[in-house]
């Protein structure tokens, strides 16, 4: 009897160690996030969706811009697939359906400028860092103007389609923020990340 209450304390006391390394490992995963995002506009939305990437990224300017960018190219993706959803069920009519049709066009160009940057993203070079940057600045600010135009067309329009679009484009427009100051920030602090020639 007693030993059963030994190994029951026992027991115990692993499943509690356990639990309090967890814990403080995704604690520790969440101030990777937390540091990471306070350069950020929109700092909860970043810790929301960049937390999974904290045991990866740590303190790397250059791996949280990576992760901000593929974040926000996978949220772009999303809202695209909806955009064409609306307009293969034609569900918006008149007005509204030649703003969705802008929506589209914008929506496919600012994945080509996501695409473009993360590509830059992954082989970034000390000898033409500065250029790398001012190129990523570019085209994620530019992903952001699209983002920004395709909310331009449905300005003033009310109806349950419309603000579930408003909705969606404000959000992946606020993720794309949050990686062009990731971005940035790798800009000012990233050279010492670089390690290739």
């Amino acid at each position: 009897m007693i030993r059963i209450s030994h190994l029951m304390l026992l027991l115990a006391f692993l499943c509690l160690s356990f639990l309090t390394s967890t814990q403080t490992a995704s604690s520790k995963g969440n101030d990777y996030a937390r540091d990471a995002c306070k350069v950020t506009r929109y700092p909860d939305l970043c810790i929301h969706s960049l937390a999974p990437f904290s045991s990866v990224a740590k303190r790397s300017p250059s791996k949280w811009a990576r992760a901000g960018v593929s974040v926000t190219i996978s949220e772009v993706k999303n809202v695209q697939s909806y955009l064409g959803k609306l307009k293969r069920n034609k569900i918006l009519r008149g007005r509204n359906r030649v703003a969705l049709s802008d929506c589209v066009e914008s929506f496919s160009n600012a994945l080509d400028e996501l695409h473009r940057s993360l590509g830059v993203l992954r082989r970034l070079s000390r000898s033409t860092f500065g250029t790398q940057m001012g190129d990523l600045n570019t085209w994620i600010s530019a992903a952001l103007t699209d983002e920004e135009t395709c909310l331009d067309g449905f300005q003033g329009r009310n109806g349950k389609h419309i603000k579930l679009l408003q909705n969606r484009v404000q959000n992946v427009s606020h993720i794309t923020s949050n990686a062009l100051a990731l971005v940035n920030e790798l800009a000012t602090t990233g050279l010492e990340s670089i390690t290739d020639p």
